[in-house]
């Protein structure tokens, strides 16, 4: 995070605010080598977030989808290591992405913040493109989960489409 410049700081502050905004808690200290991602760590449902190890500030918005996408009653026990061991963990891979893609949009933020060259193991692209397209990777079940609506049933309902949110977090 030290090697932010003014415009991803600024860009991070606003994920931050965000977050807090919706419900998902964010915290600061040192976390060493425990993180999935360099600088983050996810604990009881809180993303824990170490300034000098951060490489990639937009990675919170992934992170977060994560926790958004899993039901409340589990949200406050979630951890990185529960994530990968979750039944639902590919289904909530693809929410997460899909999600941290509405947010981006929401926030104004550039979708490049969050799928970064270093991630997502070099989809990356793939994933900025397929969305440029209207081809969202995960909208079906995020409207599945009711966060949202694809564009034929937000016409029949006469509201936004995605990357629209109604909500930002699963029941």
């Amino acid at each position: 995070m030290n090697d932010m410049d003014y415009e991803e700081m600024i860009k991070f502050d606003k994920c931050i605010d965000f977050l807090h905004t919706i419900g998902i808690q964010t915290t600061f200290r040192t976390i060493g080598d425990d993180g999935f991602l360099p600088g983050l760590l996810i604990k009881n449902g809180v993303i824990i977030i170490d300034r000098d190890g951060l490489q990639h500030p937009g990675d919170i918005l992934h992170e977060a989808g994560h926790i958004a996408v899993v039901p409340a009653g589990d949200r406050h026990n979630l951890t990185e290591k529960c994530i990968i061991q979750r039944t639902d963990r590919e289904a909530e891979e693809m929410m997460a992405i899909a999600w941290s893609y509405a947010a981006s949009i929401y926030l104004e933020i550039d979708p490049g913040f969050v799928f970064h060259e270093e991630g997502y193991r070099d989809g990356s692209s793939y994933i900025t493109e397929s969305c440029s397209k209207k081809e969202y990777i995960g909208l079906a079940m995020l409207q599945r989960i009711g966060l949202t609506f694809n564009e034929k049933r937000a016409q029949r309902l006469k509201v936004p489409a995605y990357p629209h949110m109604v909500k930002w977090l699963r029941d």
